[in-house]
């Protein structure tokens, strides 16, 4: 089950999308045949339905030129990437529970 805002973002994405395929003149056959998938999926993707691989998503986006994680240019979507995996390399590879705390019989 998917939060409202989880929802919310999926709805403007593919209003996004959809937004930018009429703005680049292509019918909903044409985007289905770029990224390779049926009209039926980019109508689903067009109404934000949760369904859909994020990758589908992610390459219309691209397609119909919606900026991804608000980059100015592959480098620098690279870049940030990067920089990202430079965290995850500091950041412990698994976390633990914390231990339960010990009750304190004495009373």
């Amino acid at each position: 089950m998917l939060s409202p805002a989880a929802r919310q973002a999926l709805r403007l994405l593919g209003g996004l999308i959809e937004e930018g395929r009429i703005r680049k003149g292509w019918s909903r056959e044409a985007l289905a045949q770029r990224i390779g998938v049926g009209t039926i999926t980019v109508r689903r993707i067009t109404r934000g339905e949760p369904g859909v691989a994020i990758g589908t998503y992610f390459e219309a986006a691209a397609l119909v030129d919606i900026p991804l994680f608000q980059q100015e240019s592959p480098r620098e979507l690279e870049r940030e990437l990067s920089r990202q995996q430079e965290k995850l390399t500091l950041l412990p590879s698994r976390v633990r529970r914390p231990a339960a705390e010990p009750v304190d019989d004495d009373f």
